[in-house]
């Protein structure tokens, strides 16, 4: 296989991996950390796309919405890089650039899940068995120990991660594009990314309806009722409506306001 024209270097790498410790410094409700991802992605794209459009188009790719564990963002960071490199030097045209961000949003989900449960849920409670008590005691050993006990796990799960995606993937593209596996990955990834959007719809949208209605001489709660018509009906109804304003050009801000709005105003009318 030839070499690919446009080639990262570890000046570009590693500037990529510095900035993925800033996924939190610009978090906002509609993109949560995806801005910060771009961000991130940018040393990279500068060097694959020295056309200007060529950059403006790449950089549209990463302006979407993103948030995972931040041990595990260099992780998706690596894979990224690959596949922009990838896509930067694919003269043939087989590579389909909507895969990068469907990989990248297949991805997020489950390291989310795992992060979250290891990062979280273990090793900061397990730092703050062994820190706390000698912490209370006036020992500061104790706050060193918590602060090695959760920064060493993640440290490394950051450096391998970032390398592990960056190394494994464009040796796992370059395969895969030579036998034409690629593309059935491509939609594969795609429905993947919809399937866990999907998911993130019942456990972060809430729309509780308190309205009691009576007819033929009893009562029965509105909520429950749409509730045995489809199990969390009324939050998918409301993330496709948003985002059909979405497509139609309507900013993520007035879509924020306006629901806050209507959520206050069907509270004072006791519907919610």
């Amino acid at each position: 296989m030839a070499e690919n024209k446009l080639a990262l270097t570890n000046k570009e790498l590693n500037s990529v991996f510095l900035r993925s410790y800033q996924a939190l410094g610009c978090y906002t409700y509609d993109k949560q950390q995806g801005i910060a991802y771009l961000r991130a992605m940018i040393p990279a794209l500068e060097k694959l796309y020295p056309d200007h459009d060529d950059l403006v188009e790449a950089m549209k790719r990463h302006n979407t919405m993103f948030n995972t564990t931040c041990a595990f963002v260099p992780f998706c960071l690596g894979i990224s890089c690959a596949m922009e490199e990838e896509y930067a030097n694919d003269e043939s045209g087989q590579m389909d650039q909507e895969s990068i961000g469907a990989v990248k949003i297949a991805l997020m989900g489950p390291l989310a899940g795992i992060g979250d449960s290891f990062f979280w849920g273990t090793f900061r409670m397990i730092a703050c068995g062994v820190g706390a008590p000698m912490a209370a005691e006036g020992n500061v050993i104790g706050v060193i120990l918590y602060l090695l006990l959760n920064l060493i796990p993640s440290t490394l799960t950051r450096w391998y991660g970032f390398k592990l995606g960056y190394s494994g993937g464009r040796q796992f593209l370059s395969k895969i594009q030579a036998d034409g596996t690629l593309a059935k990955l491509t939609e594969a990834a795609k429905v993947l990314a919809m399937i866990v959007i999907g998911g993130m719809i019942p456990q972060i949208v809430k729309f509780p309806i308190a309205l009691t209605l009576s007819m033929g001489g009893g009562e029965f709660v509105l909520a429950d009722v749409l509730e045995g018509i489809m199990p969390n009906l009324l939050p998918l109804l409301l993330s496709l409506g948003v985002y059909k304003f979405i497509m139609k050009g309507v900013k993520p801000n007035t879509i924020i306001f306006s629901l806050l709005g209507l959520g206050i105003l069907l509270t004072l009318l006791g519907v919610m």
